[in-house]
């Protein structure tokens, strides 16, 4: 926890400052310009309304470019379930039934494997190396491809940071104590939990409390601390064990249908983009703000917080990179993006090892 707070720090810092300025001199110019039209959108999320920072990203985006636009490019967005159920985000757009919406990509990785690299792949990008990725790494437009087959252009629009490994209702000492669990568990992490043994569940996080508490479920992952108090997911298991391996950075996107997209004026896109960078800063540097917290409150109030044992995160790795050499031997879409964020991946941990790691650990350990 102490080390994923280190290293975003400084880039959300120097990050938000140019993003805010660009948001506010893109303000200036377009709300005088009053020939702009009136337009009204919907907005569908893969989130319940209680969970006030992954919801209330999807509002901060709609509140910015509402506000840059002089009230006249309104989008409304709505919680999991009350149009659509939260898992059904990807289809909706596609289809047109909503102009746009706010989700994970690895919800959809049945549709094509490929999507997973929108919000992340079990031992991955920290948030910082991620957006490095997405606006610098050819990122962006690797999955502006990928998107384009369902006719959704794609932009990222949150981080929650590195997250937590997830609720258990026993102790884990070894690998062998994954075999035969339940847990939800979305994305290429619960195919690599399901090569260790785990039943693997794919719920929406307003089900979660219900099922972990009734036994429906042996274990389960969510965000961390902060939305996983909110939930109420320490009431229902006593072990919480970190890292998420699977979830070191991961990014959640406002997908866009690109017939709706194209009728937008530029200076409306201009505004989507810019509030959804915002967005996407914003989140993160809230979640590493709330989390603090609520890891002490958790803890005070009887959180047994746990490391994952080695076995189990050195088989995990090791599944993980053989799952995405299959992928790639099966999906050429896949194929692309992974050979890119491999290469990628490997220059900025040489990189983060001298300029970032390094300074994490030493006070890690001192403090």
């Amino acid at each position: 926890m102490q080390r994923r707070q280190f290293l975003t720090n400084a880039s959300i810092s120097a990050v938000t400052s140019a993003t805010l300025v660009s948001c506010q001199s893109q303000n200036n110019s377009t709300v005088t310009a009053n020939s702009l039209p009136e337009i009204k959108w919907r907005m569908v999320t893969s989130w319940p309304k209680s969970l006030d920072t992954i919801f209330g990203g999807a509002q901060s985006f709609c509140d910015r470019i509402k506000q840059m636009s002089g009230n006249k490019f309104q989008i409304t967005p709505y919680a999991a379930g009350e149009i659509v159920p939260g898992l059904e985000v990807l289809d909706t757009v596609q289809n047109g039934t909503v102009e746009c919406g706010h989700t994970a990509s690895y919800y959809y990785i049945g549709k094509n494997s490929a999507l997973v690299f929108g919000t992340g792949v079990p031992f991955g990008l920290t948030a910082g190396q991620h957006n490095a990725w997405w606006y610098y790494g050819g990122g962006l437009e690797a999955m502006q491809k990928v998107y384009s087959d369902f006719n959704i252009i794609n932009f990222p629009a949150g981080n929650t940071g590195a997250q937590m490994g997830g609720w258990f209702k026993k102790q884990l000492n070894s690998l062998a104590d994954l075999r035969g669990l339940k847990m939800r568990i979305p994305g290429l992490g619960g195919e690599v939990m399901a090569k260790l043994g785990v039943n693997v569940q794919v719920l929406p996080g307003g089900e979660l409390f219900l099922a972990l508490d009734r036994g429906a479920i042996d274990a389960a992952e969510w965000v961390g601390p902060y939305d996983d108090e909110k939930l109420g997911l320490n009431k229902a298991a006593q072990y919480y064990y970190y890292p998420g391996w699977w979830e070191a950075g991961p990014s959640l996107e406002v997908l866009i249908n690109k017939s709706a997209w194209e009728k937008l004026p530029p200076e409306y896109q201009a505004m989507v983009e810019c509030a959804a960078k915002e967005a996407n800063i914003s989140m993160l540097a809230n979640y590493d703000f709330l989390n603090q917290k609520s890891l002490k409150s958790l803890v005070d109030s009887g959180t047994k917080l746990m490391a994952f044992p080695d076995d189990i995160l050195t088989e995990a790795k090791k599944i993980s990179f053989a799952i995405y050499e299959d992928n790639s031997a099966k999906n050429p879409a896949f194929n692309e993006i992974y050979r890119s964020w491999l290469e990628f991946r490997k220059g900025i941990l040489q990189w983060n090892k001298i300029n970032e790691f390094s300074f994490a650990n030493f006070l890690a350990k001192s403090e």
